[in-house]
Parts: C-alpha cells; sequence; structure tokens
C-alpha cells in the first residue's frame, strides 16, 4: 500500500540508492564536489592574506648617519617592510619600481642627521607603486607611525624637545603609477585577464565533449585530419573572440572608467596572444579529458578559482605565504596582471615584460601539447 498521498518509501529509497550509485560511478564529479570545496578552504584559510607585510624594500641613504639606519630599523621592526636592495641612484630605483621588482623606496637626504639635530626638521621620501593599493595602504599607515617613534632613543636630554607632536620627521610619502589609489585604476585592468580567463578556458573545455555528446566526434575520427588540425582549428576562432573582448574592455576602461593608458595599446594586444592561447589550450586539455559538458565546466572552475585567488588580482600577492606565491607563479594570470597593469599603468616597454613573458610561453607550449597528446590517444 502506498503511503501518504501516493508517496512509496520503497520507490523513494530506490531513487536515492541510485542517485548515489551514479554519484560513485561518476568520479571525475565527485571528485569536483570534494576538491573544490577542500580548496577553497586551504586558499582562503593559509594563503589569501588582506594584510601583506616583508614587502620588498629598496634604500637609498644619501646620509648613512645614525638616525639614518635608526629610519630602516623602524620601518624593519614594523614587519611590512623588508629591505631587499640598497641603491645608489634614483635611476635604479625607478627602474626596480617600474619592472615591479620593490614596492617601496626609501630616500634619505644628505645632511638628514644634522638637521634633525637641528631641529629643522628634515624630509625623509617613501616611493610605492601604487598599482595595487591594497597592498600598500597598511604599510603606508604603519611607516608613519614608525617615522614618529624611529628616533625616540637617540632623542634624549637635550634633544628631547625635538619629540613634537608630528614627528622629528617630515615623511612625505610618493605614491607611483596610482597617486590618487583609485581602485578602478588596478580591477579593470586586472579584469582583462580574469575574462579571457574564465570564458576562453570554458567555451574551449566544452569543444570536444560537446562533439561526442552530439554524436559529430565519429564523422572527425574519420577523416585524415591529423589532431593538431582539429585542436587548432578549433583554437584559431577563439583566439578572435578574445581579441574582441580584450577590445571591448579597453573601450570600457577609457570611457566608463577614465583608466589612463600610459603605455603602448599595440604592445598590449600583441603580448596577449600567447595568454589567450594558453587559456584555450587548457580548455582542449580539459575537453579531451572530460566526458561530457558537465564535467568539463567542473575541470574549469577547478583551474579558475586558484588563477583568481593567487595571481593578485582579488588580494595583494605579496601577503601570500611563500608556497603560494610559487604556485600562483605557474599560473599564467598572476604574470599577465602584472604584464597588463605594467603596460597600462607604467608604461612598461616589450623588454621591461619579457620576465613575464615566457612563463606564459612556457605554460602555452604545455598545455597544447597535453592537449594534443590526449587527443591523439582518441585516435588510437
Amino acid at each position: 500500500m502506498s503511503g501518504f498521498l501516493g508517496f512509496s518509501p520503497a520507490r523513494f529509497g530506490a531513487m536515492v540508492s541510485k542517485e548515489f550509485t551514479q554519484m560513485r560511478r561518476d568520479r571525475v564529479t565527485f571528485a569536483m564536489m570534494v576538491g573544490i570545496p577542500l580548496l577553497q578552504l586551504i586558499l582562503f584559510g593559509f594563503a589569501i592574506n588582506s594584510d601583506p607585510k616583508q614587502l620588498p624594500t629598496a634604500i637609498l641613504d644619501n646620509d648613512r648617519s645614525v638616525f639614518s639606519r635608526d629610519m630602516a630599523a623602524a620601518m624593519k621592526n614594523s614587519d611590512y617592510f623588508k629591505f631587499t636592495k640598497e641603491i645608489r641612484t634614483e635611476a635604479e630605483a625607478d627602474e626596480l619600481l617600474r619592472l615591479g621588482r620593490i614596492q617601496f623606496v626609501l630616500t634619505i637626504p644628505q645632511n638628514f642627521g644634522r638637521d634633525l639635530v637641528r631641529g629643522v626638521r628634515p624630509v625623509a621620501l617613501l616611493e610605492a607603486d601604487a598599482t595595487d593599493p591594497a597592498a600598500t595602504s597598511n604599510a603606508v599607515a604603519a611607516i608613519r607611525q614608525a617615522a614618529t617613534d624611529a628616533f625616540n632613543r637617540d632623542l634624549t636630554g637635550p634633544l628631547l624637545p625635538l619629540r613634537a607632536k608630528d614627528g622629528p620627521v617630515d615623511l612625505r610619502l610618493h605614491a607611483r603609477y596610482n597617486p590618487e589609489a583609485v581602485t578602478q585604476y588596478n580591477i579593470v585592468p586586472g579584469l582583462m585577464g580574469v575574462v579571457l580567463t574564465m570564458t576562453l578556458v570554458i567555451i574551449t573545455s566544452l569543444a570536444i565533449t560537446r562533439e561526442r555528446e552530439r554524436g559529430t566526434m565519429e564523422n572527425l575520427l574519420i577523416t585524415p585530419v591529423r589532431p593538431t588540425e582539429v585542436l587548432l582549428g578549433k583554437i584559431l576562432p577563439y583566439i578572435v573572440v578574445g581579441y574582441i573582448q580584450m577590445g571591448l574592455i579597453v573601450v570600457a576602461a577609457r570611457l566608463l572608467f577614465a583608466v589612463p593608458f600610459v603605455g603602448s595599446l599595440p604592445l598590449l594586444f600583441l603580448v596577449s596572444f600567447p595568454f589567450i592561447a594558453a587559456n584555450l589550450g587548457v580548455g582542449i586539455t580539459f575537453s579531451t579529458i572530460a566526458q561530457n559538458q558537465l564535467q568539463a565546466v567542473q575541470m574549469s572552475f577547478f583551474f579558475f578559482l586558484p588563477s583568481i585567488l593567487l595571481s593578485g588580482f582579488m588580494f595583494p600577492f605579496q601577503g601570500m605565504p611563500q608556497w603560494a606565491q610559487w604556485l600562483g607563479s605557474v599560473l599564467p594570470l598572476t604574470h599577465y596582471l602584472r604584464v597588463v597593469r605594467g603596460i597600462v599603468l607604467k608604461g612598461n616597454t616589450f623588454v621591461d615584460i619579457v620576465p613575464h613573458m615566457w612563463p606564459i610561453g612556457l605554460f602555452l607550449l604545455v598545455s597544447v601539447g597535453i592537449g594534443i597528446k590526449r587527443y591523439r590517444q582518441t585516435l588510437d
């Protein structure tokens, strides 16, 4: 006899058992169901840090007095600054900031200690790469306090009156490349890489699985078309799609958000080709592994999640632990964000971005190579 309102516990139990059996057989989907929450937990719990410390800092000390050393020591003790290089000229400081190798440059002028003792309140300059305001805001607040308290140990006795309310040093901050700390200047250029990664990987991951589900894969298998020709033929149209997306983002960045384009726009489109092709290669690889379109989308999301979290788009890259930075450096989006922001906000040339181009090219070769090999196996 059926249960209440025709509900049968036996039939319901059979359906539940059937779903668990199907879930157990679909190993890829089951792995994604377990893997994605674990990945989110690990990344958000261990890798993400909105208060980055130990930021790479260079110092240009033209005074070399006990007071200039006190200034550097106070910054180091704040844990926000890590002095990685001592430079000699302002040109060297400009180059390091432009290439993104350091986050800050502290410049201490000559006669800094002499003026401090005389009560003249000398000027110290802190230059910051402000392309990512979130990475520098807390550090800037910390150095202002450090500049106030740095000399209390030495300002004693007759020098005690120099412990002024505003501090004995006039610390001036020069936020380079984004002086007004406009968030859109950092986010909008980065969205170019995020949008390309998300859309191109998902679209191309469905390329071969769609053929298989529609029954048209057999037609490709019996043709004399080689695997390389098939894959390149599927990739090329989406390269055009990628450039259309880039054009739309560039127009929106200029007209809607007034993002300044300091560098060369043709150079940006030129160097974007390896990045677009790399994402398409990842999508093609996923499509050769997945058994259906659902699995292809799940794999794409599994790639997209660490890309957006570990690339420095949402959270400061320097604030992540070392293992997370190593993992993020493998992903092409990490390097592409530095390329885009470097060209758009800093006016970087091709020579300046070469260190970020070869990792993208290497990733492209590996992803496309795996895709070709996997597709070749389907021909056997």
